[in-house]
């Protein structure tokens, strides 16, 4: 059978990633929109009611107008935007996330693509949060370091300009007014009742990001260690295709002490880890701001709502 998907945002990092991962099926039909006409309104709408799926590339307040335009029942919008990630009638689109949320991202013509630093972190504390390890009112901390691709066109194009900004030669960070958009989301899927002090830091390379969030034992429950955490997490994520735990505290998965950020670049993979001593626990998470941060993830909801193999394209 063959789909019709229509990329409304075609142009953006993330829907020109998209379309790299479409052009490998042959059981896709891209519906394109002519470049003089990329913001009129009555050919959008023709083609977002034409597709089968309609993923949406835009920022917030494009991304509500361009769902209202929707009138075809059939049509599933996956929107890339924050506008809609914690809303409960869009499925949230983390397939990982729960036993049921497959069925849920099946059952819905409207799915939430999640943010690339939620990603990372719901990924990391949700099953420890569903397991009691962590309790629900727990003050976190998260910091997240990223590659410049997820700011966008903007951003790339300062740091890649030829004349070479000195400012953005140091790691950035950034979200200091402790407001950062993705934190909703990280609340609402990470089942969290505290907001967490979360800050991001965007650094001098194409992508790749890492979540880090430390733990004191002494604020979690009795017996609870790294061996429980690193438990918790294997057991969520067994058989899952796209994430992985990684061995305990095991020195073998750093290079010479060092944590690399871009190891999984170009993948939809993400990888968990759990460094710990007998009184503390860092978490890392790390995965493609581009792959599972972003078009990856949009494409395994796809997968998934279709009913086709979930690593098709992937």
């Amino acid at each position: 059978m063959t789909y019709r998907v229509f990329v409304d945002g075609q142009e953006g990092t993330t829907g020109l990633r998209i379309h790299e991962m479409l052009a490998r099926r042959a059981d896709i039909e891209v519906l394109r929109i002519d470049a003089d006409k990329r913001k009129d309104a009555a050919e959008r709408a023709r083609l977002l009611n034409a597709a089968d799926v309609a993923f949406l590339c835009l920022p917030d307040a494009a991304a509500r107008e361009a769902a209202a335009l929707v009138t075809n029942p059939t049509t599933c919008l996956i929107d890339a935007s924050t506008a809609h990630r914690t809303l409960p009638d869009w499925a949230f689109g983390l397939p990982e996330l729960a036993a049921d949320q497959r069925q849920k991202i099946r059952a819905s013509k409207r799915i939430a693509n999640p943010g690339c630093h939620a990603s990372a972190f719901i990924l990391l504390l949700r099953p420890l949060v569903d397991a009691g390890l962590v309790p629900t009112n727990l003050p976190l901390s998260a910091t997240s370091i990223t590659g410049y691709s997820g700011g966008g066109k903007k951003m790339i194009e300062q740091f890649e300009a030829a004349d070479g900004d000195p400012r953005l030669a140091s790691p950035r960070p950034y979200g200091l007014s402790l407001a950062h958009k993705h934190i909703p989301e990280m609340m609402v899927h990470g089942r969290l009742t505290a907001k967490p002090v979360f800050m991001p830091i965007v650094a001098k390379f194409y992508k790749g990001l890492a979540v880090s969030v430390p733990l004191h034992f002494s604020q979690l429950g009795a017996g609870v260690d790294g061996t429980a955490l690193h438990q918790a997490l294997s057991q969520r994520y067994a058989g899952e295709p796209f994430v992985r735990v990684m061995p305990l505290s095991d020195p073998s998965v750093l290079d010479d002490g060092f944590f690399d950020v871009q190891a999984c670049n170009d993948s939809n993979r993400c990888e968990l880890f759990v460094f710990a001593n007998e009184q503390q626990a860092v978490l890392l998470s790390r995965l493609d701001n581009l792959g599972k941060g972003a078009s990856g993830a949009a494409v395994q909801s796809m997968n998934v709502h279709l009913g086709v193999a979930e690593d098709l394209g992937l």
